[in-house]
């Protein structure tokens, strides 16, 4: 399948060391080299971003000047984590691409049109105020791509996302990928699409062989500060814990700087450069924990991370499955920590027993994460 592809692809393939493309490239590359509608599901940590990113890259005529494809997303970061992609990808090939986020400076950005990108990555927001001043040209726009399209099609985007599909040709081709589709969220998708070909990858062996382990800690919420803490300090951790409040972020933030650790806090109401400067800084290791709300860190694929640590409980068995999926990506190993009250306990079983993983209750003895038993016998 790679073979089909342009020779900057199969180098930048050569270069990249993978050894065997995953099974949603095998299965989503060809169908949208031919064109073909799609919508795809494929957990966290599988490869989805190359799965559209290698055959868009593909199908770019970089000798015209028009602009062709537009890939959203809904999260800043997420969008510049696959402009970044797409740069390492495109080198050589002539392809112009820009990225357009709100929360950014809009005249850097009409700077940026004015190279005549042949692809736009973008949130829908401020990507569709720019196509109502004209400022971007959808005309000739062939493909369009939602990445992490459950959370692009959620009520505050729709109406916006099903504006820009529209503003697109005619005769356009529409790609859908996700962690996790619900039945709604299908239904949406294929409203945008014609005669879609549906993929479900359930587990890919070439992208998640990595032990995860799922284990919890009863506490009440009040003493989950103390039990984070301690997780923070554990030898050569790299974790990401969720909070569902962004009013609650910046108190835990306060009270783990005062015990002099190492912690950074990511939510959508803190500016871009911030949001950037902490994701750097917790990328290159700089940090021990980054705390995080659900929307900053949806689909942002951290190399490393070693713990996930659910600080509130999360709503629904996705939210669980997305935000566990940041950890054991690629076939490294990785811990699920989830701080639960006894009612979130009870839940927890039911998504570990749904999800067909086993979940272990743990305690600290001595600075360590250990068992119950091993205490006593001690």
């Amino acid at each position: 399948m790679l073979n089909t592809l342009k020779p900057f692809l199969q180098e930048a393939w050569q270069k990249s060391g993978f050894a065997e493309p995953t099974a949603i490239q095998t299965e989503a590359i060809p169908l949208v080299l031919e064109g073909k509608d799609l919508i795809a599901e494929s957990p966290t940590g599988t490869g989805k971003t190359l799965a559209y990113l290698l055959p868009l890259l593909n199908k770019v005529d970089s000798v015209s000047s028009s602009l062709q494809a537009v890939v959203l997303a809904s999260s800043q970061e997420l969008v510049m984590q696959v402009y970044q992609e797409f740069q390492k990808w495109s080198e050589g090939s002539g392809i112009r691409g820009a990225s357009i986020i709100g929360g950014a400076n809009v005249k850097r950005q009409l700077e940026k049109l004015k190279k005549r990108p042949h692809i736009i990555f973008a949130t829908p927001g401020r990507l569709y105020e720019l196509i109502k001043q004209k400022k971007v040209k959808m005309h000739e726009v062939k493909l369009v791509v939602l990445d992490e399209g459950d959370q692009l099609l959620i009520p505050e985007h729709l109406g916006t996302v099903q504006n820009i599909v529209k503003s697109t040709m005619a005769d356009r081709q529409v790609v859908l990928f996700s962690a996790t589709m619900k039945a709604e969220t299908e239904k949406l998708a294929a409203d945008l699409t014609k005669e879609p070909k549906v993929l479900r990858i359930k587990k890919d062996e070439a992208a998640s062989s990595g032990e995860v382990e799922h284990i919890y800690f009863p506490a009440e919420p009040r003493d989950k500060i103390k039990l984070l803490e301690k997780i923070a300090r554990l030898e050569g951790i790299k974790a990401l814990a969720f909070i569902n409040d962004i009013g609650e972020i910046q108190v835990f933030k306060e009270k783990l700087h005062f015990k002099e650790l190492s912690v950074g806090i990511l939510h959508s109401d803190m500016k871009k450069l911030e949001r950037q400067a902490t994701l750097k800084a917790f990328r290159d290791g700089k940090m021990s924990m980054l705390i995080a709300t659900d929307v900053a860190a949806r689909g942002l694929d951290i190399q490393g991370v070693t713990h996930v640590v659910h600080i509130d409980f999360p709503r629904d068995i996705d939210q669980y499955v997305h935000r566990s999926g940041r950890t054991g990506r690629m076939g490294a190993n990785g811990t699920v920590i989830s701080l639960v009250t006894d009612r979130e306990e009870r839940e927890l079983k039911r998504f570990c027993r749904e999800l067909k993983v086993p979940v272990h209750k743990r305690i600290f003895y001595k600075g360590q994460i250990a068992e119950q038993e091993e205490k006593v016998r001690r």
